[in-house]
């Protein structure tokens, strides 16, 4: 929807909002890709594995989480103790949980404390895209892009835009509801586009624990959640090119979870309480983009974020983290397809726990040059189709010193429709503060984890037929596991029961077959992971990796009527122990439209009933069933 603002004093002012507007009705092109090299990319020009999911793969997910989303359309491996609403970490290719970066609209998501992202409480509703970048990517954004990096933007308001709102209702007292308005409006100071977006979803759920889980701490009730999502954006379009932007968001999940409490006098195992973790999460951030000449661009943005977690029964736990970022990126293009990028960046964190004698920090400053270069038709065509891409960086950290990383990548068209991608690089994973700090745990001289990973990679186009293969290899050193062996850890009686340290190291390797092929108003698609995680010490799988994971998507349209099948298997996989079974589930939707607007959608999860045990001990839902509304017109 566009509003009209005031009028343009002059006719110089009209025809800068009218550039301006124009710019905004027109975003960039799905086949452009920005994670992979910090500034925008043309898909066909990659030479890193990147799974791209619009905003139509978004919408048609009711009901389901944005880690089911991951899993089902980028191939990574879901970690989660129970069902949605649950604590829950992703693995790319193998990598742990806190070796995966996520980024919302450019700023770093997750718990200091932890070193991890919680997807669980990240809501879809105020999802727009999501870019998976399936490989190294240190040497652009520092700590944590080991294993890949996860870069979510949400909605923003577009000329035109419709206004969209939807509700649903599922099994297990399952609920969901969403508003998202935005626009455009005109007026002297240029175009000034806005959004805002409200969602809750919650569930009375499933009891996340089996009977008899070894720990002694199954409740029978039920274990739901509710996640509430607020978030608002506006941005100022003075003149063409340049755009200044301002985004707030406040998310908050409660969901309730098994565990047991040892409360003095007699200190005896008690299961019974209605244990909960309540998790608020607010973010502000400020950003500038500008072309400043025509072969000169520059981005800067400022953000900060606050994690509070409060978990437990009768006696709660406190964890506190405060992220404050600074960035700064100049782009310089002396020559079409040629670009070079230098950037700055600075991360301020901060943690706060009951557990802590005293708030920690730490400040990391980063400093990279990237270079991104397409060769069109270059020494009389011998390097025509070719993309090179390399990039350096340094990190300086009040706490564990300097790191350096780097990485370089070609892709190639060889004949039309081919292209062939190779890429290598190495990555750092930084301790958390609890490896650092905790007490009786944490261990102040603990190293970041090192990461040295390439891959080869080739693709094939053809009308609505495409194919890609990816083979892979990264091998993780200094891991940061617990240690056992209290003689290994510093002589404090603290450390009776272990620490954690530096142990050994990890061979992570695979390979990746996608395709698709479309006709006659069906798609078909279908990816394939292997993966080969191991301990090198021991030649041990490393827990929770399933060395096979294959999903297959097939949709049909036909006039208002939209079909679709998902099914998703993944093999056996250790778990503290034991082996857990393979799993294979089979989703099932139907999409009406009833009406221009108006879309009435059917989701059958989990069709087959199946008994999925996501990690040792625990249970997700069973069959479910939803049926939900969604409009999408002018403003309600």
């Amino acid at each position: 929807m566009v509003f009209c603002g005031a009028q343009a004093p002059n006719a110089v002012a009209q025809a800068v909002a009218a550039s301006s507007l124009a710019n905004l009705a027109n975003p960039a092109s799905p086949q452009t890709v920005t994670v992979a090299a910090r500034v925008p990319m043309a898909a066909d020009r990659l030479t890193a594995d990147v799974v791209v999911i619009d905003s139509q793969r978004l919408r048609d997910a009711g009901g389901v989480s944005l880690a089911d989303v991951l899993r089902a359309e980028a191939g990574l491996q879901l970690s989660r103790n129970g069902g949605p609403g649950q604590p829950a970490s992703m693995f790319v290719r193998g990598a742990g949980g806190g070796n995966t970066l996520v980024l919302m609209d450019g700023v770093r998501l997750g718990s200091a404390t932890l070193g991890l992202v919680d997807f669980s409480a990240l809501s879809l509703a105020q999802i727009e895209r999501v870019e998976v970048l399936r490989g190294p990517a240190s040497s652009l954004y520092g700590a944590d892009a080991v294993g890949g990096v996860v870069l979510i933007t949400t909605r923003r308001g577009q000329a035109g835009a419709p206004a969209s709102a939807m509700v649903a209702v599922g099994g297990n007292g399952s609920s969901e509801a969403a508003l998202a308005l935005g626009g455009v409006i005109v007026g002297a100071l240029g175009a000034w586009d806005w959004s805002a977006t409200a969602a809750r979803e919650a569930s009375d759920g499933v009891s996340a624990l089996r009977p008899g889980d070894r720990f002694g701490n199954y409740n029978p009730d039920r274990d739901g959640f509710a996640r509430r999502t607020l978030q608002a954006q506006v941005g100022l379009t003075p003149a063409d090119g340049h755009r200044l932007g301002l985004s707030l968001q406040d998310s908050r999940l409660d969901s309730q979870y098994d565990a047991s409490q040892f409360l003095p006098p007699n200190y005896a195992q008690d299961a019974t309480p209605d244990f909960r973790s309540k998790q608020a999460t607010r973010l502000a951030a400020l950003d500038y983009s500008g072309r400043l000449a025509p072969d000169w661009t520059v981005k800067a943005g400022l953000s900060r974020s606050k994690d509070e977690v409060r978990s437990g029964g009768s006696l709660v736990e406190r964890f506190d983290t405060r992220r404050e970022q600074a960035s700064l990126q100049a782009g310089w293009m002396p020559l079409p397809g040629q670009q070079w990028s230098l950037g700055a960046d600075q991360l301020t964190e901060h943690a706060e726990a009951d557990a802590f004698t005293a708030p920690v920090r730490r400040r990391n400053t980063g400093l990279a040059l990237a270079y991104v270069g397409e060769f069109a038709n270059g020494l009389g065509g011998v390097l025509r189709g070719l993309s090179l891409q390399a990039d350096l960086r340094r990190d300086d950290n009040s706490v564990y010193g300097a790191q350096n990383t780097g990485r370089a990548g070609l892709s190639w068209a060889l004949v039309p429709g081919w292209r062939v991608r190779a890429l290598a690089g190495s990555t750092f994973h930084a301790p958390s503060f609890n490896d650092l700090f905790y007490p009786g745990y944490g261990v102040a001289t603990v190293k970041p984890e090192q990461g040295r990973s390439a891959e080869l990679g080739l693709n094939w186009q053809q009308a609505q037929s495409t194919a890609s293969l990816t083979v892979w290899r990264n091998r993780i050193s200094n891991l940061i596991a617990y240690e056992a062996d209290n003689t290994r850890c510093p002589k404090d009686p603290a450390y009776s029961y272990g620490c954690a340290a530096n142990i050994g190291q990890a061979r992570l390797s695979g390979a990746t077959l996608a395709a698709q092929q479309g006709w006659d108003g069906w798609t078909l698609r279908g990816e394939y992971n292997y993966l080969d995680a191991r301990d090198d010490a021991t030649g041990a799988r490393l827990a929770r990796r399933a060395r096979h994971q294959l999903s297959l998507h097939a949709d049909w349209r036909n006039g208002d009527w939209t079909l679709g099948a998902a099914s998703l298997y993944t093999s056996a996989r250790p778990d503290d122990g034991v082996v857990l079974h393979g799993q294979q589930t089979l989703d099932l939707t139907a999409r009406w439209q009833l009406a221009r607007s108006w879309q009435l959608q059917a989701k059958l999860l989990n069709a087959t009933n199946a008994d999925i045990e996501p990690v040792r001990d625990y249970q997700s839902p069973r069959r479910q069933a939803w049926l939900g509304l969604r409009y999408e017109g002018q403003a309600l």
